[in-house]
């Protein structure tokens, strides 16, 4: 798979211009060590060519990667994507000097994510990242001045946010809007936030239907990140992304005022069966207390946006109860409602959002946001709940975690068509990193 490294690449500006034609988007995987870089093909896109190219260092992240796609081709749902793959310790440099595509996509190992896309963006490639796209409050500003540069070049550097996909979140926003019956959203306090979010995690899973391998590394804070920066992108983004709806959020109009971190604790046994290896990496042993691997993947940030108050939490533990899965709880509260997301056993771990009215119920209030919101979302209604109403989804409306993995590309295809980012994702981007690594400083 490997051959001679080749001479130091050369800075180009230009970037492709997209018309939506068929194939005009070429794929680059670029040291894939997640299984969110795999997801990405889950399915085809007509727009993207079947052929993508591969670069990465040898080992297991990658043959993993590849078997996952695969999986794919091979599932009931075949895709058909073509591998073209080159392994060697030179990877990074012989990717921009191929130019074999105009989209890389990066997924793994987080040290050097922040490097990879300001490399691409040198070069004039754009780039599908998953998140973080930054670990390390220091690598902030590097973050900051690649966007400015990928603005001035013209190429597209993008963050894949799964969570906007998910529908009780999606309706919790639409909601949130109808403001006969929502009202307005209070500011809140740190005691009781106008918007929290809460997302747990386990270690221990099943992707694709198969048992998940995590990488070595993947327990390394230095490599992955701690939670409140990793996991946390995720929730920073839906506060920004619900509170003040495609409206470009400064820097400047949020404010971290709390944050902290706490370690899950893995025994020997439990990192063996979720990685395949028998010991601790020597990388890890400063981790090691008592025996056990101490990964600060758990935090808690609260910050205001505009002055209002927001509160986000991250926990990973090492496996979900029989029967249970990941969770998700969220609440926004509104001057006449509060919108509540609860995915726990009594909703069969389902994500599922009520309508908690303040004060005395309006039913009409409510099936006329209901009747509003058919266009957007057919088939939604409603019915009586304990402490109010809850939204009822058709299957048709629900899709899976993987999926939306489809419909971040989709979005992101659309925005190479229309030839740049709205500007308040571009700026929102930015912010978001900004609370995270504010918080993460704050937590030590």
């Amino acid at each position: 798979m490997g051959c001679a490294s080749p001479n130091p690449p050369s800075d180009d500006s230009s970037a492709a211009a997209f018309r939506g034609s068929s194939g005009e988007v070429r794929l680059i995987t670029l040291d894939p060590g997640h299984f969110h870089a795999g997801l990405v093909q889950k399915k085809m896109y007509e727009q993207v060519d079947p052929t993508v190219h591969v670069y990465a260092p040898e080992g297991e992240d990658v043959r993993q990667h590849l078997a996952r796609i695969e999986r794919y081709n091979a599932g009931t749902s075949p895709t058909s994507w073509q591998q073209e793959v080159y392994t060697g310790p030179d990877y990074l440099d012989r990717m921009l000097a191929d130019r074999a595509g105009n989209v890389i996509v990066v997924s793994g190992n987080n040290g050097r994510k922040t490097e990879y896309i300001e490399a691409a963006v040198k070069h004039g490639l754009n780039v599908l990242a998953d998140k973080p796209m930054v670990i390390d409050p220091a690598e902030y500003e590097l973050l900051a001045r690649t966007l400015d540069e990928a603005e001035a070049r013209g190429v597209l550097v993008y963050d894949i946010m799964t969570e906007r996909f998910e529908i009780t979140t999606m309706l919790q926003r639409a909601l949130s809007r109808q403001t006969a019956l929502f009202g307005e959203l209070v500011t809140g306090s740190v005691e009781e936030p106008a918007i929290s979010k809460e997302s747990v995690h386990h270690f221990s899973k099943e992707v694709s239907g198969a048992p998940l391998i995590r990488p070595a590394w993947f327990f390394d804070v230095k490599q992955q990140g701690e939670g409140i920066v990793d996991v946390a992108t995720h929730l920073v983004d839906l506060v920004l992304w619900e509170t003040f709806p495609d409206q470009a959020i400064a820097t400047s109009e949020v404010e971290v005022v709390r944050a902290r971190r706490w370690a899950t604790r893995l025994s020997r046994e439990q990192f063996s069966h979720v990685t395949g290896e028998e010991t601790f990496p020597d990388y890890l042993q400063s981790q090691v207390k008592d025996g056990h691997l101490e990964v600060f993947a758990n935090g808690e940030i609260d910050f205001t946006v505009r002055g209002v108050h927001g509160k986000v939490s991250v926990i990973w533990n090492y496996e979900a109860p029989p029967g249970a899965a990941d969770t998700h709880y969220s609440v926004m509260r509104g001057t006449r409602a509060n919108l509540i997301i609860r995915q726990d056993a009594e909703q069969g771990y389902t994500p599922t959002l009520y309508v908690e009215p303040v004060g005395t119920p309006d039913e009409s209030t409510l099936r006329n946001a209901i009747d509003a919101l058919q266009s957007s979302f057919p088939g939604i209604a409603y019915r009586r709940a304990d402490t109010g109403y809850e939204i009822t989804v058709p299957p048709t409306l629900r899709t899976g975690h993987e999926d939306h993995f489809g419909q971040v590309t989709e979005q992101y295809l659309r925005y190479l068509t229309d030839g740049n980012l709205p500007a308040w994702e571009r700026a929102n981007i930015l912010t978001k990193y900004f609370v995270t690594t504010e918080a993460y400083k704050m937590s030590r």
